[in-house]
């Protein structure tokens, strides 16, 4: 186990940076993770880690020591006031752990299906449907420009381990992944799509949500070859996007598609 005791520490400013700045992450192709959960997914989809942090008081719990041991790492022991800078929670857990992001090494010709996330801005949007995605068996995400970064401490938290099990494509050109994609491509309207209970969702679909607000643009949804609509008798002008997804995804598990 090794040890850092200054803020000043190169390693400690670069992992505060990797928290912080989208940009860094997208740099040094590394992201931080943290939290026993997320590690833990981490290790068991075999996902390398590169460093294993802990917390001094983080070290002292026999869980999270068993936890540092399965990566295979060496520790790096950080009082806890350091440990604090480098986290995004309030109250953090004592563990963390940096990871390369090398990409997803993925040929959406052949994914079963996916889901096309178009500006979707909110953090907790964002992980919530990569949650529900991982939940109900979608395999393959593509978030466009204009999306909150896959890797940011809001979304990771938010996805509950999804990261591990859905491949994520950050893509400039959403309408070139479409394409590559090849299958039937749907997206959800307020009013005026095939209730989805009575959607043909068979075969390959990939899924389009769109940017809270705006939905998903005119251009993206011309590519729609299948408008569905959620029906809501409670009344509601229309559903939280995350809350769409999962229905979405739902319907196409419940139907064993």
């Amino acid at each position: 186990m090794s040890a850092i005791t200054s803020r000043d520490n190169p390693r400690l400013r670069r992992w505060r940076d990797l928290v912080r700045d989208a940009g860094a992450r997208r740099t040094e192709k590394s992201a931080l993770i943290e939290g026993a959960h997320l590690v833990a997914a981490c290790l068991e989809s075999g996902t390398p880690i590169k460093s294993l942090l802990l917390s001094k008081s983080g070290a002292a719990r026999p869980e999270l020591a068993l936890l540092a041991k399965r990566s295979g790492r060496t520790e790096v022991l950080l009082p806890d006031a350091l440990f604090r800078l480098i986290a995004d929670t309030e109250t953090p857990s004592g563990i963390a752990a940096e990871i390369a992001l090398t990409g997803a090494k993925t040929d959406l010709k052949t994914a079963a299906s996916c889901v096309f996330l178009e500006g979707i801005q909110d953090a907790g949007n964002v992980g919530a449907i990569l949650r529900s995605a991982a939940a109900f068996g979608v395999r393959h995400a593509v978030l466009g420009r204009g999306c909150a970064d896959a890797w940011s401490p809001k979304v990771l938290r938010a996805g509950m381990g999804a990261h591990f099990s859905v491949a994520l494509v950050q893509c400039a050109d959403l309408a070139q992944a479409i394409a590559a994609f090849g299958g039937r491509i749907a997206c959800t309207v307020p009013h005026g799509g095939i209730a989805i209970a009575r959607a043909d969702l068979s075969g390959r679909v990939g899924w389009i949500f769109g940017a809270e607000g705006q939905g998903v643009s005119e251009a993206l949804t011309a590519r729609a070859t299948l408008k569905v609509s959620i029906p809501m008798p409670g009344g509601a002008e229309s559903l939280n996007v995350a809350a769409a997804a999962a229905i979405c995804f739902y319907e196409c598990a419940r139907r064993g598609i």
